[in-house]
């Protein structure tokens, strides 16, 4: 019997493929379910596996004090479970924050980098205080109605007026989530350092997406991990490309599924031709 600390993360194929599979960590308050619609205009025969991480959608907390890098573990012990020997790693805004440990903690793993919505540094003190608030209200109500405001900060002002059909989906999206869940997660995030160096040492594949309307992790926030991918130490300029997804907020990957799945199929290209 697997103990509960060893106990691998639930996953979930999302198009059908063969080869270096492209693995897709979610975003926060999210799950899995986030990337289905862009999975589907991915480029034929690139296999894509989404993955729950801890506390969120099908996957248990085991035990272990809210961590990033605990989180970047349970992803790597979960796909070599599976027999996945290297992947790209995409992560979308927290799940980005996890594939950048991914890169540090196991390097032979992650043959390339996808990263969405997301940024390489660490919290303000503004952002580590009020992530701590959250978490703290969630454990005090056990529910999720500390997040459940989040979507009109997550989409661009242009999904706000013409994606409205988006708001009643994410809100369900949310509401399944555990208020255990929510609280480890933000736990994790505020404790989580500084990772820009691992751009610099990286030499693989990276890509960059961000949306033109995204207030959180802003344009900015992805020119800087473009710098840093594409520095002396790690890949030449042209290695780290930069999409920016026009009319589209923090949650790019819903509000334009397709922009997103071309710039994640043009890396999965890249990965195969580098190695």
């Amino acid at each position: 019997m697997t103990s509960q600390a060893t106990r691998n993360l639930a996953t979930f194929t999302l198009h059908d493929g063969g080869g270096v599979p492209l693995v897709l960590l979610h975003g926060f308050p999210l799950d899995h379910r986030m990337w289905a619609a862009c999975a589907g205009y991915l480029a034929p025969g690139i296999r894509a596996i989404g993955v729950d991480l801890p506390g969120a959608g099908h996957s248990d907390l085991d035990g272990y004090p809210p961590s990033i890098e605990h989180a970047a573990d349970a992803v790597y012990r979960t796909m070599i479970a599976a027999g996945e020997g290297n992947a790209v790693v995409v992560g979308h805004s927290m799940g980005g924050y996890v594939a950048l440990a991914l890169a540090e903690r196991h390097p032979g793993f992650v043959a390339g980098l996808g990263l969405v919505n997301t940024k390489s540094t660490a919290d303000t003190d503004e952002a580590h205080a009020k992530r701590l608030r959250i978490a703290a209200a969630a454990d005090a109500s056990q529910t999720v109605d500390a997040v459940l405001g989040m979507p009109a900060n997550l989409v661009g002002a242009t999904s706000t007026e013409r994606r409205r059909h988006l708001f009643p989906v994410l809100d369900s999206w949310i509401r399944a989530q555990s208020p255990a869940g929510v609280a480890w997660a933000q736990r994790a995030m505020a404790a989580r350092p500084d990772r820009t160096a691992v751009l610099e040492r990286f030499g693989s594949p990276v890509a960059v997406v961000v949306g033109a309307e995204d207030s959180i992790t802003p344009l900015a926030e992805a020119e800087h991990m473009v710098r840093a991918a594409g520095s002396p130490a790690g890949l030449s300029a042209g290695d780290a490309a930069l999409t920016l997804v026009p009319g589209t907020g923090h949650l790019s990957v819903v509000e334009d599924p397709q922009a997103v799945a071309a710039a994640l199929s043009l890396l999965h290209v890249q990965v195969v031709a580098h190695h």
